[in-house]
């Protein structure tokens, strides 16, 4: 009993400490998740075998890990009702981008064991993105709330990841409808995503 109190007191479970923990996992998670995922887009190019416990997946999950620990910090945050309005409308689409993130990762591995290597569009891939756009809005949201504080320094790097992933999102959507046209053009950048089309 003593350690939960030790717990439940100490500075780390304050709330404006988990307050900024889940901001800052929630800016870096994604853009770790996005940074593998380049690297392990690049694997499959160079057809290196794939397996589940590559060097750039451990990476993915390490991402997701932090974006994990955003989304049970946050709901520690709301659960104790230690957040309201805006802040926890943020804190609410780090969770939610959690989730989806987690969920689509296993989709992605049943996937892959399924189907092979797959390109930019497949039935997993699209919610992992939303669920990337989704954590970085709500990294910008929860930084909003504290731009008067040190956390201002990455409210532009939230802003950056999430004008980027978003672009990212809508220019996979777009691949489904104008994906002959699109892929003309930039074939030799993205031509494994291109060739599932």
């Amino acid at each position: 009993m003593k350690l939960i109190t030790r717990l439940t007191n100490s500075t780390i479970a304050k709330s404006s400490t988990l307050v900024s923990l889940v901001s800052i996992l929630a800016v870096i998670g994604p853009i770790v998740i996005v940074s593998a995922g380049f690297w392990d887009a690049i694997s499959h190019l160079q057809k290196e075998p794939e397996f589940f416990w590559s060097p750039s997946h451990i990476v993915v999950y390490f991402g997701v890990s932090m974006t994990s620990c955003a989304a049970i910090m946050g709901s520690m945050l709301i659960i104790r009702r230690s957040v309201r309005g805006s802040l926890k409308t943020g804190i609410k689409l780090v969770i939610t981008g959690s989730i989806l993130q987690i969920v689509s990762g296993f989709g992605d591995s049943l996937s892959h064991d399924l189907f092979g290597i797959d390109g930019l569009i497949s039935w997993s891939h699209q919610p992992l993105e939303l669920g990337l756009v989704l954590a970085s809005l709500g990294a910008v949201l929860i930084l909003k709330n504290r731009e008067h504080t040190k956390l201002k320094i990455f409210l532009p790097f939230s802003i950056v990841a999430f004008l980027f992933f978003s672009t990212w999102l809508i220019f996979n959507l777009v691949l489904f409808f104008g994906h002959t046209i699109q892929c003309i053009q930039i074939y030799e950048i993205f031509s494994s995503g291109c060739s599932i089309l």
